[in-house]
Parts: C-alpha cells; sequence; structure tokens
C-alpha cells in the first residue's frame, strides 16, 4: 500500500505547485503593473551583478567634458572629472544592492528566529530575549555608526551590510513575535504539540511556512531601509570614500559640482536619485503583488 500511496503524495504535491505558480500568474497579470515591477527588480539585480563588468574598476575621465549637461553621448552628463554619470550609476550600483541584500538577509534571520523561537516558548525565554530586543532597538543607529566609521572604513558592502543588518533586526523580531503568538494558538499547532512533535519540527515545519509571505514581505522592505540609510550616511559625509556608490554621487553632486546652483550637474544629481526612486517603485509593486498571493481574501476579490 506505502508503494501506492507515495506515487499520490508527489502527484498531490506536484498538483498543489502547479495551482499555486497558476494562480500567481493570474494575480500578476491583474495588474501589469505587478509584472513591470518584477522586471524593474529584476533589471537591477543584473545590473548590479554583470553591470560594472562592462566597465573599468577606475572609470577615465576626460578634460574636455567635465560637468556637461545631459546628451545623446552621455545621457546624464558627466561628472567633474569628467565621467560619464550612466555609468558610475552602473558601477555604483554593485556596493549599494550587495549591501543591501546582505542587510536584509542579516534582518530577517536574526529578527525571524528570536521572534519565532520568543513567541512559541514564552515564559522565560520569550522574557529575556525581549528585553534584549527593547535595548537594542534603544539603541541610536546613527551615532553608532559614526563612532564605528572612526575605526571602520565600510570599504566593503558587507561591512556596511553586516553593521545595518545587526542595527535593524529589533523591528522584524517584535511583529514575529507578535504573530508567532497569534498562530500558536491555532488547531494545527496544538495538534502538532499533541503529538509530541519537537520544538523544532513544529517551528520549522509548521509555523515558518506559514509566516513565509510575511517574512518574504519584510526581507524586501528591508532592501529599501538598507538603501536609505547607506545613501544618507554617504551623502552626509559621515563615512569615507573608500567605494564607488549613489551616496557618494549626491554627495559629490551637491558639494562638489554644485547641482543645486549648477544646471549642468544636474544630471549627476537626479540619476542616483531616479536610481533609488525607480528601485524603490519596483519594490513597492513586488509587494503589493505578494500581498494579495498569499492572501485568499485579496485574491477572492
Amino acid at each position: 500500500m506505502s508503494a501506492t500511496l507515495i506515487p499520490e503524495a508527489a502527484s498531490a504535491t506536484g498538483t498543489i505547485r502547479r495551482n499555486f505558480w497558476r494562480g500567481v500568474w493570474r494575480v500578476m497579470k491583474r495588474k501589469p503593473s505587478r509584472m513591470a515591477g518584477v522586471v524593474i527588480c529584476v533589471g537591477f539585480a543584473l545590473m548590479g551583478v554583470f553591470g560594472p563588468m562592462f566597465y573599468p574598476d577606475n572609470l577615465p575621465g576626460d578634460v574636455n567634458q567635465i560637468t556637461q549637461p545631459p546628451s545623446w553621448a552621455h545621457w546624464f552628463g558627466t561628472d567633474p572629472q569628467g565621467r560619464d554619470v550612466l555609468a558610475l550609476v552602473i558601477t555604483g550600483s554593485r556596493y549599494v544592492l550587495l549591501c543591501a541584500a546582505v542587510t536584509a538577509v542579516i534582518t530577517v534571520v536574526v529578527g525571524t528566529s528570536l521572534g519565532l523561537f520568543s513567541g512559541f516558548k514564552r515564559g522565560r525565554w520569550d522574557t529575556v530575549l525581549m528585553r534584549i530586543t527593547d535595548m537594542k532597538l534603544t539603541i541610536p543607529g546613527l551615532p553608532l555608526l559614526l563612532v564605528l566609521a572612526t575605526v571602520w572604513k565600510f570599504g566593503s558592502p558587507i561591512q556596511m551590510g553586516l553593521v545595518l543588518g545587526l542595527l535593524g533586526w529589533g523591528g522584524v523580531a517584535r511583529a514575529v513575535r507578535a504573530q508567532t503568538l497569534s498562530l500558536r494558538e491555532r488547531g494545527f499547532i496544538e495538534a502538532a504539540r499533541g503529538l509530541g512533535l519537537s520544538t523544532k519540527h513544529i517551528v520549522g515545519r509548521e509555523l515558518l511556512p506559514s509566516m513565509a509571505p510575511y517574512i518574504a514581505m519584510n526581507m524586501l522592505i528591508s532592501v529599501t531601509g538598507a538603501v536609505y540609510a547607506q545613501v544618507g550616511l554617504f551623502f552626509l559625509g559621515v563615512l569615507p570614500y573608500e567605494s564607488d556608490n549613489w551616496g557618494v554621487m549626491l554627495n559629490l553632486a551637491v558639494f562638489q559640482a554644485g547641482a543645486m546652483i549648477q544646471p549642468n550637474a544636474l544630471g549627476y544629481l537626479m540619476a542616483p536619485l531616479l536610481a533609488i526612486l525607480l528601485l524603490t517603485l519596483g519594490i513597492v509593486l513586488v509587494v503589493d503583488a505578494m500581498d494579495e498571493i498569499f492572501n485568499p481574501r485579496l485574491r477572492e476579490e
């Protein structure tokens, strides 16, 4: 009998997966803007991975093309060193996106792990972990980064992402704990506990899949938060310019090229701003689609 049940179970699993992806496709087609969001996010990912490969490590400048306005040759103009602004946006995207990805992964992994464990165990463990989370939430991020910048150059996006991730998991931990406290009283969790299943199994096989959509959306939102944080820090000049990225471009555009009063430098300022705006728009559209994909009530409307 077991030999006949296994193919049936595999067939049922395959059917569920096919129905899920059909539902995803229907949700995406319902609003073309959602497909545009996916295209934008994939485009930025490809730009960050492959874009810098088409340019040398140090972009060459042209003394005859210093701070030029947008043209057919240079779509967003040139910087004060005569370098193409669009090329700077592309080469600087790797730092920004890799840092954002590392931040999102650390934020979600640490926050989700602590929130799940705390909410499921409750009692003494919950009290200890939530007090640690509360203390972490009271730590001001900007002053701490200013202190760290004196000893840490943040030349690597992984270093920056590590610091931002370790500073940003508190809110996710609190939110996941609240969700876990709600889910642990559901019937399927009570049944799993009644069967004597281990905590690891219940959390990993029962709770975590139910919260996967919420966690995925938090990861995407963490990406935008990390982009804003790092770009803002570099723009304010509190971190040394050890690498090319959009925040450094904004700082140099305003304080070196005089983009606020120099029309020729306006493209130098607008290019990274448009990149940030477009990336944020893509993520917002994808999150909107995910909300409907994993919310049965929205799918039925």
